[in-house]
């Protein structure tokens, strides 16, 4: 149940954790704001880069409607967004961040499917932007309806809001040139981004006390990846009974008895996904059904990366889906709505996201031309 890899769970998360606890939230919304506010939808594109950057690094698209809900609900309401149409795009942009490097599930896939990190990270990128396009495409389109005035862009306003958050755009810079240069192993690069993270959000910005407010930030960070440390150690010591009993094995061997097409396999695996995105939360669902799905994915030629976007897309909708979806209970709470209002108006984004996953499945470039590209 050891793994090298696994201290860059951590250490990315805290990263994420430094930044959320500061004022980035703030200046990237004020950013993005005055770069796309001009545009007829622009706050439905706002809302999306800043949720799907935003959750790209704290790990949890929980946390990301509870720090950015009460930020970006006026902004869209501001812009005659209905209030439905707000909460459904707050709601369903909470998860967007699932597929961009170093989110959490990313690492914890790669580590359960033997499955290099590097390669996950670039895998996800290409799906991660065609969610977020066909969600910020309904949102512009609602806003289009919506017929809320438009604001002028401000040259000295954006100028201003970009330099202040210049240090917060760096930190996927770092990450990515840590990672990808050579220069460091995973972890490394790890370790750099959340002592970046770090630099940022004490020295350059002190927006946190290095003596009172730093410790109090990485016990909560330890709070939450240690739920998940112990979630992945058991299920990893259930996995290895799984891979000695040859579960696997025999599933492979009924599965490809059964169904012969790829494609009518790859469209059973996301209902399948699906049901397990409602019933079940992302890690324990990443380190249960993983073991099993790899095998059958190999025997219908589908590359453990593709496979694994693939998962990890179906599980973006778990998150919007009842009775477990975390991101219907955290707006509920948020925004003090009931699930049910909630999940009415989260509905149409759930269909456009349907979308995205079907475009993902089917379409095996967008996963994996930039693996290929970089020579993995």
């Amino acid at each position: 149940m050891t793994n090298p890899s696994l201290p860059t769970l951590p250490l990315f998360t805290l990263a994420g954790y430094f930044l959320a606890e500061g004022g980035a939230p703030k200046r990237l919304v004020r950013a993005f704001y005055a770069l796309f506010g001009q545009f007829r939808g622009g706050p439905a594109i706002v809302t999306v880069l800043v949720c799907a950057l935003f959750t790209s690094f704290t790990g949890a698209s929980g946390v990301t409607i509870l720090a950015l809900g009460g930020l970006l609900m006026p902004v869209l309401l501001g812009a005659r967004y209905s209030e439905s149409d707000s909460l459904g795009l707050l709601t369903g942009s909470g998860s967007l961040g699932l597929l961009l490097p170093p989110c959490l599930p990313l690492i914890v896939y790669a580590i359960v499917a033997n499955v290099p990190i590097k390669q996950m990270f670039l895998g996800g990128i290409i799906p991660a932007v065609v969610m977020m396009t066909a969600t910020a495409m309904w949102g512009v389109q609602r806003g289009s309806a919506s017929g809320g005035a438009v604001r002028q862009f401000e040259w000295q306003e954006a100028r201003t809001a970009m330099w202040d958050v210049k240090w917060e755009l760096a930190t996927p810079v770092v990450a990515s040139i840590a990672l990808f240069s050579g220069i460091a192993t995973p972890v490394e690069a790890a370790a750099v981004t959340a002592f970046y993270a770090f630099l940022t959000a004490a020295v350059f910005h002190r927006d946190l006390s290095i003596l009172r407010d730093a410790p109090r930030v990485m016990v909560e960070c330890g709070l939450l990846i240690g739920g998940v440390l112990l979630i992945l150690g058991v299920s990893l010591g259930f996995t290895n009974y799984l891979v000695d009993a040859e579960v696997p094995t025999y599933a492979v061997a009924w599965t490809t008895q059964h169904i012969h097409s790829p494609i009518l396999f790859l469209l059973l695996l996301n209902l399948f996904l699906l049901v397990v995105g409602c019933l079940m939360e992302i890690y324990p669902a990443i380190v249960v059904e993983v073991p099993l799905l790899v095998p059958l994915g190999l025997a219908y030629h589908i590359d453990p990366v593709r496979l694994g976007i693939i998962f990890l897309a179906n599980m973006e909708l778990g998150y919007l889906t009842p009775p477990i979806g975390l991101n219907l209970l955290m707006s509920s709470y948020r925004f003090k709505k009931s699930v049910p209002e909630v999940l009415r108006s989260v509905w149409p984004v759930v269909m456009v996201m349907i979308l995205g996953v079907l475009l993902i499945t089917y379409i095996p470039a967008l996963t994996t031309a930039l693996p290929r590209l970089f020579g993995y």
